[in-house]
């Protein structure tokens, strides 16, 4: 079995995937229901943009960035927690990471200032890339 602390903030993203998640569908259906929205009307997810106040689609506008970037972060990780390479520096990066992900999540589903939301995920970026590189170095044996 892999030890290795890197493997909590991988978690972490998850779970506060599932709680957007959780958020998008307590906001979304009430909204739907009370736009008088059928089910099967929203086959074509930007009817919803069109129609659905722009507060209850932020949430589902994260949920869906959740899936871009994010991924490219649980596989490095994993591969880090897999070379035994998951704790210390990299596992605080990971943690930032998160962290400035959880915050952006956070600004896009209320305010959703726009340059703030790409400050911080310009800085969550600078923290993938990082972990990228400490990743490719290692796999390819290049001292760090």
């Amino acid at each position: 079995m892999i030890q290795s602390q890197i493997l909590q903030p991988i978690v972490v993203l998850v779970v506060w995937t599932m709680i957007m998640w959780l958020w998008m569908y307590a906001t979304r259906i009430p909204a739907m229901s009370q736009a008088g929205i059928d089910p099967n009307d929203a086959r074509r997810t930007k009817s919803l943009d069109e129609t659905l106040p722009a507060e209850v689609q932020w949430k589902a506008h994260n949920y869906n960035h959740l899936h871009e970037a994010p991924t490219v972060f649980y596989a490095v990780a994993l591969v880090l927690a897999m070379i035994g390479a998951g704790d210390g520096m990299n596992a605080l990066i990971a943690w930032i990471y998160v962290g400035l992900r959880i915050i952006h999540s956070l600004v896009q589903v209320t305010a959703n200032v726009v340059m703030v939301r790409f400050v911080l995920f310009a800085l969550s970026s600078v923290a993938l890339i990082a972990l990228s590189v400490n990743a490719a170095m290692l796999v390819f044996g290049t001292p760090m």
